[in-house]
């Protein structure tokens, strides 16, 4: 591996010998070239396997040296996961090493992590990164492990979208590197694992609702182009369009947005000016190509509608690009299923993705709401069921069965004699059938959690 050979070139010769050179020449051409490909590289140690973004790292015999020095490598400093943007050059590469070699012995790796992170940060190593990695698991808790990744990605992409709210209204221009790599982690984490980060949806608290909104539009997005077949640096740019869609209600005033009757005609004209005011701001966040132009034109074209009669209106006849009608659709079903200022009542999400199918003047590509229907099950995940059992469950996860769509997993909230089963509830397969072929338990009716008095993002966390 080539940030073994460079560390070990390091470690025998000086600085100026050209084999310490060639090593560096080698590691900073293949990350480039990979960074190319894929947007941003994840290294990361699980047990004794390596996994570089989601290829889990063969061993052979022609690498097992180099594969056991990382691996030594990555175990004494305490790096779980070593994350490379792109931007890194040869000098950040040199200094980490450096920095890598001067650390002082200590008995936990963890400190020496610690430790590792400050002269990175100090030395201003941007483009590389390391993260703690996961403690030492069984086979059975890797679903937990893989929500507790989730819950990280998702939580640092409602903080990124927060920052860049409070910045946009304060004047100031937000990082386009630091968006792009909150994408890079939401995409990577529907890739790896679609539904522990699309359960995370379910946490619409209302004072987040801006941001938890935009993260939520990001994901759903881009679980739908990958429903489509788009390849990863697509799905990075329809993540980015998702999560700046809204970025134009930055600049509207904060009472506009969070009044909680209905806007006059003054006002709902200044709320309809969001995208192109989205527009302008992301012109102005542009960098060279760092910001690609379809999340722009998502933002400007997300509330045309397919027939555009939505706004702004169009100057002359046009086609909606595919990210502005993915974003349009993913925005559409989070905002009708989300409590806001002025929807104190969210609407359940099997009642919306009818009324998006049924009800043409909504506006939506119809073939792309089929696809968020297929994606998200006749019951999408969170939706609050009552079985015939008399029981009351949460929505977790589509059928196993595609033939019985109606029958997903679902994690019991209330017993049968109307007992609160404290989070995250018993997970229970509504496709099992007994040997008579009956099933134990069917889905009677969905019904609202504000009727039992419950939060359905509590048994996603």
């Amino acid at each position: 591996m080539g940030i073994h050979g460079a560390q070990r070139a390091m470690q025998l010769y000086p600085l100026e010998n050209a084999a310490v050179q060639r090593a560096l020449d080698d590691l900073l051409a293949m990350t480039v070239s990979l960074l190319q490909l894929e947007g941003m590289i994840e290294v990361r140690l699980t047990s004794d396997v390596v996994f570089i973004n989601q290829t889990r790292l063969r061993l052979g015999l022609d690498n097992f040296a180099a594969f056991s020095g990382f691996v030594s490598l990555m175990r004494n400093t305490g790096i779980g996961v070593l994350r490379i943007e792109t931007g890194v050059t040869r000098s950040e590469w040199q200094n980490w090493f450096r920095l890598l070699a001067a650390l002082p012995d200590a008995e936990d790796p963890l400190e020496r992590l610690d430790l590792l992170r400050k002269r990175m940060q100090d030395a201003e190593i941007t483009c590389l990164s390391v993260d703690e990695g996961a403690a030492e698991q069984e086979e059975g808790d890797e679903a937990d492990e893989a929500l507790e990744r989730a819950k990280r990605t998702y939580a640092h992409g409602v903080s990124v979208a927060r920052d860049v709210v409070a910045g946009v209204r304060m004047g100031r221009t937000p990082s386009v590197r630091r968006l792009k790599r909150a994408v890079q982690l939401i995409v990577d984490q529907v890739l790896e694992n679609e539904l522990s980060i699309t359960g995370l949806t379910t946490l619409r608290e209302y004072d987040e609702y801006t941001f938890t909104h935009s993260v939520n539009v990001c994901i759903f997005a881009v679980a739908l182009g990958r429903r489509l077949g788009l390849d990863r640096r697509q799905l990075y740019d329809l993540g980015l369009a998702g999560l700046m869609h809204d970025i134009g209600k930055s600049r509207i005033d904060i009472e506009i947005i969070n009044k909680t009757s209905s806007l006059d005609d003054q006002e709902w004209r200044r709320m309809q000016a969001h995208p192109w005011l989205g527009t302008l701001t992301l012109f102005k966040m542009r960098e060279g190509e760092q910001l690609p132009y379809r999340a722009i034109l998502a933002a400007h074209e997300h509330h045309m509608k397919i027939d555009l009669s939505g706004y702004p209106r169009p100057i002359r006849p046009r086609r909606l690009s595919l990210f502005s009608r993915l974003v349009a659709v993913a925005d559409g079903y989070d905002a009708a299923t989300t409590r806001r200022s002025y929807q104190t009542e969210p609407l359940e999400p099997e009642s919306v993705l009818r009324e998006m199918w049924m009800n043409a003047s909504r506006g939506y590509d119809l073939t792309l709401v089929k696809a968020l229907i297929n994606m998200l099950g006749v019951y999408p995940v969170g939706s609050l069921v009552v079985l015939d059992t008399f029981e009351v469950a949460v929505v977790a996860g589509l059928a196993p069965d595609p033939e019985q769509l109606n029958r997903p997993l679902v994690r019991i909230v209330f017993d049968a004699f109307g007992g609160l089963v404290p989070p995250p509830g018993q997970l229970v397969d509504l496709s099992v059938a007994r040997p008579d072929g009956s099933f134990a338990r069917s889905i009677v009716k969905v019904t609202s959690p504000d009727r039992y008095g419950i939060t359905v993002s509590d048994y996603f966390i």
